[in-house]
């Protein structure tokens, strides 16, 4: 059984009846289509970058601001797949620069634009200026590649959402909340589809991706034991991600069916798991202070300290959902992939009013996360924002 599959307590991948029940269209689609991705370096991009490019596409270009990473995501493709007739190349270039505007200028040739790229940590929106930040690369830098993918003449523009974009608690979850509504006006001109999902179990810098540098470190294990969160494996994030553009009508999100496939666990839960896989007995501390001290002894004794505490942190969101109660949903058009229909509705003045204000804190080079939070409950008056003074980059 796939080792990542056991840690988040399964024995069979998500959607493996809808790729088989499509795979021949799928391909035929793939192989005859010119794909750029964006952010096509980071866990999600590398995912769907791996996706499109074992269906042989006519091109496939990769943007990503991590050059570090485009190379891991070069090596790693040729020695799982290695190499294809179609054009495949990776640029290291920053999607809100003038370099990457001149790049699409040039060429501009696709048929399906993809973007991957985003702020997703709660933990940026602990000062106002990496928030606006995640601003700019979750919805300014969202929009301007729509518009640069409409006039260029593209097919399709697919885009990653979040869960945490339904009913949002933290600033990041809003900023996807805004990107979709952004994606509302563009929808008129392009037709546009996106996803929600759940936590990519191991992505970069998330907690889970962390337990494997703790360990490489030789240092504890933290983790919330009442925080429960449903998991995707990075394959099966490729694969929403690959479905919903090629298959999403205009406007269209798909997102997992809750089933008996995918279910809550908690991350303490995953760290016991992670650690037995490992040959480790977890050793529970009570603060951080043992935790470090029995990190330097209890390694080679075949014990683990780890510390499993309650969450406090702002942005934490208590449950989690892929769609609202308002929200109209298509659950038969596939096996364990749901999908939100939506209309092209969206309050024109509303997202002027928002570029225009962002423009002024910008040109003023002021502003503060108060700001911010103030101009996102004008954007969604029924934002759920927690703000405890506690962030995750205070803890261990």
């Amino acid at each position: 059984m796939n080792s990542v599959l056991s840690l988040i307590g399964r024995d069979k991948e998500l959607f493996s009846n809808d790729i088989q029940n499509h795979e021949a269209e799928l391909s035929e689609i793939v192989s005859s289509s010119r794909f750029l991705v964006l952010g096509g370096a980071g866990s999600i991009g590398q995912a769907v970058t791996k996706e499109i490019f074992k269906r042989n596409p006519s091109k496939l270009h990769i943007v990503d601001i991590s050059e570090n990473n485009l190379v891991e995501l070069v090596r790693d493709i040729r020695s799982s797949f290695g190499y294809i007739p179609g054009d495949f190349r990776t640029f290291a270039l920053d999607i809100g620069s003038v370099e990457y505007d001149a790049f699409f200028k040039a060429d501009g040739g696709y048929d399906y634009v993809l973007n991957l790229s985003a702020l997703k940590h709660v933990r940026s929106e602990k000062d106002p200026y990496t928030l606006m930040r995640m601003v700019d690369v979750n919805v300014f830098n969202t929009d301007k590649t729509v518009r640069q993918a409409t006039e260029a003449g593209v097919t399709k523009y697919f885009c990653v959402s979040t869960d945490k974009a339904a009913n949002p608690v933290n600033m990041m979850g809003a900023s996807k909340r805004i990107m979709e509504m952004f994606l509302m006006r563009r929808s008129e001109q392009m037709k546009i589809s996106t996803a929600r999902f759940a936590n990519v179990a191991f992505s970069d810098g998330s907690l889970l991706h962390g337990f494997n540098q703790r360990l490489e470190k030789r240092q504890p294990i933290v983790a919330p034991k009442d925080v429960r969160r449903y998991f995707v494996t990075p394959k099966e994030s490729g694969e929403l991600c690959l479905m919903s553009c090629i298959f999403g009508d205009s406007r269209d999100i798909f997102f997992p069916k809750l089933s008996e496939e995918l279910h809550l666990i908690s991350f303490a839960d995953i760290a016991v798991k992670y650690l037995e896989q490992k040959g480790f007995e977890p050793m529970l501390c009570s603060d951080e202070d043992e935790a470090r001290k029995l990190a330097k002894t209890q390694p080679e004794r075949g014990k683990w300290p780890c510390l499993f505490t309650n969450s406090d942190t702002t942005g934490e969101k208590d449950f989690e959902e892929f769609y609202t109660d308002q929200e109209v949903l298509d659950m038969d058009h596939f096996h364990n992939l749901g999908i939100i229909k939506n209309e092209a509705i969206f309050d024109d003045a509303l997202l002027r009013e928002f570029e225009e204000r962002i423009a002024s804190m910008k040109q003023e080079m002021a502003w503060s996360k108060n700001d911010l939070v103030q101009l996102f409950f004008c954007m969604i008056p029924d934002f759920g924002h927690k703000e405890t003074g506690k962030y995750l980059d205070s803890k261990m």
